[in-house]
């Protein structure tokens, strides 16, 4: 049987269990699509959207295949100071649940941009919505050849059918069904990462001798427990800063994320969506962690048993060479899961709504709009499988995409805090603070990239978020007792 599926030991139940998933996914969001009678419906789900689903969609939104692959990775090899970055993380969402959110529901736009219309004005609000939709698209592209290149390995089928695959399932359940389906299917994806984490450490505590405390007892003999890195003060409070940062962006700043509770009722029910989000993602932290640190144990326990030439895949290598079927479809389709990005829904509402809209000379029927909505949203589900054919044949296209979100993600954050934090500042000054400080990141990035300048693309948001403030700052002077 298992040559009938060059994935490596996949099974015919392997494939029924990982087929069955997409499936259900795939029609959850098709009905919910069906289910959509406007574009206010396919923007945000006329805000009725309870707000656990739109928690866990959040989390959905954040793990990426990095997590399911990556955190167990990093656990067998190093320990568990990711933690470090989660402590800056929890910190940025409590703000953005308290702070962020509040501002949004008052101003009441489709999208976090339309409050920096209001906010300042249509400048600011057209470059930062522009900056979300060029940089999200990069993004979801490099996304999307990361799921091919994990989902297809594991599958055996290469590149350009998982491509085909994820394409098709993007178009039907998630470019149709608008926000309820990324809420919905989010919580799918969640379900299903969370279970299989969950599943695969009960698999491993039976399989390693001497249970909890012999785990324990080698993990931490190893330094494999490690949460901190306090000998190196730099890193810790490093990892806090940069993770604060891209914390903030991404859930204050991102409409990908922020889509999400906007289409909850109200303030509070996103402030508790954004609170749940943070729950979630610790929960998938700690378990995929676990993972990693029982995998250690278990290798340790039996040092015949042969690991992968890189270990950044010990954990399929693990499910595909030890776990019985089943089991191994369900790890397949964690990593499907985890990989399938959901941003069409929130690219189509930026461009319709923060792009298109304000220089409409004509409105559409309120049949048009749902229409050109979901092309909208085809048309960038297409433009994100054919950048992954650019970035799959160009490395050095693929390296510039993937850091490419932390160009704008910084100043985005600058501005927003500065226009919620102070009366400062007009049209002119914002969209100045915008666009210089993501040129200065820009010039650090290029640094970087050609060796000049050795920093870590997160530092690099860091620098964008700090000069974007004190640009604001600078071309906002009060001038004969007003600001502007």
């Amino acid at each position: 049987m298992s040559a009938w599926f060059p994935g490596g030991g996949l099974t015919a139940s392997d494939y029924a269990v990982f087929f069955l998933l997409l499936a259900g996914m795939t029609a959850l969001g098709w009905k919910l699509g069906a289910e959509v009678e406007d574009a206010d419906g396919y923007f945000l789900a006329g805000r009725r959207l309870p707000w656990p689903a739109a928690g866990m969609a959040l989390v959905a939104a954040e793990v990426s295949v990095l997590s399911v692959v990556g955190l167990p990775a990093a656990a067998f090899r190093e320990d568990w100071t990711h933690l470090q970055f989660f402590l800056g993380a929890a910190a940025a969402r409590v703000l953005v649940a308290f702070v962020f959110v509040p501002a949004f529901f008052a101003g009441g736009g489709a999208t976090p941009y339309a409050w920096l219309g209001t906010r300042f004005g249509t400048w600011t609000r057209t470059a930062a919505a522009g900056a979300f939709v060029g940089t999200r698209l990069l993004a979801s592209s490099v996304r999307l050849l990361a799921a091919c290149a994990a989902a297809g390995g594991l599958l055996g089928w290469g590149f350009w059918p998982t491509l085909a695959l994820f394409t098709v399932v993007a178009v039907a359940a998630l470019a149709r069904g608008g926000a309820p389906a990324a809420v919905w299917t989010g919580v799918f994806q969640t379900s299903v990462i969370l279970l299989v984490g969950a599943l695969s450490i009960l698999f491993l505590l039976r399989r390693v001798d001497g249970g909890l405390g012999e785990v324990w007892s080698l993990a931490a003999t190893a330094g494999k427990l490690r949460a901190a890195d306090f000998a190196a003060p730099s890193a810790f409070w490093g990892a806090l800063l940069t993770g604060f940062v891209g914390s903030a962006a991404a859930f204050g700043c991102d409409h990908e994320q922020t889509q999400k509770y906007l289409a909850t009722k109200d303030a509070s029910a996103a402030g508790n969506a954004v609170l749940l989000s943070l729950l979630g993602s610790l929960l998938v932290l700690l378990l995929y962690l676990s993972v990693g640190t029982l995998l250690f144990v278990y290798y340790k326990q039996n040092p015949g048993m042969a690991l992968p030439d890189r270990m950044e895949g010990i954990f399929p290598h693990f499910a595909i060479t030890s776990m019985p079927r089943v089991m191994r479809g369900l790890v397949l389709s964690a990593v499907v899961m985890a990989s399938i990005d959901a941003p069409l829904a929130s690219l189509s509402a930026a461009f319709m709504t923060d792009l298109r809209r304000p220089f409409a000379l004509l409105m559409p029927s309120k049949a048009g709009a749902l229409g050109a909505a979901r092309w909208a949203a085809g048309a960038f589900a297409l433009a994100s499988a054919a950048l992954a054919v650019l970035f799959a044949s160009v490395p050095a296209a693929l390296s510039l995409a993937t850091k490419s979100g932390a160009l704008c993600a910084g100043p985005l954050v600058g501005v927003f805090a500065s226009g919620l934090a102070t009366e400062r500042g007009g049209d002119e000054a914002a969209f100045g603070a915008f666009a210089a400080a993501s040129v200065l990141d820009l010039g650090l990035l290029a640094l970087s990239e050609l060796g000049y300048l050795p920093v870590a693309w997160g530092w690099i948001t860091v620098f964008g978020a700090f000069a974007a403030a004190v640009f604001m700052r600078g071309l906002s002077r009060p001038r004969g007792g007003s600001y502007r």
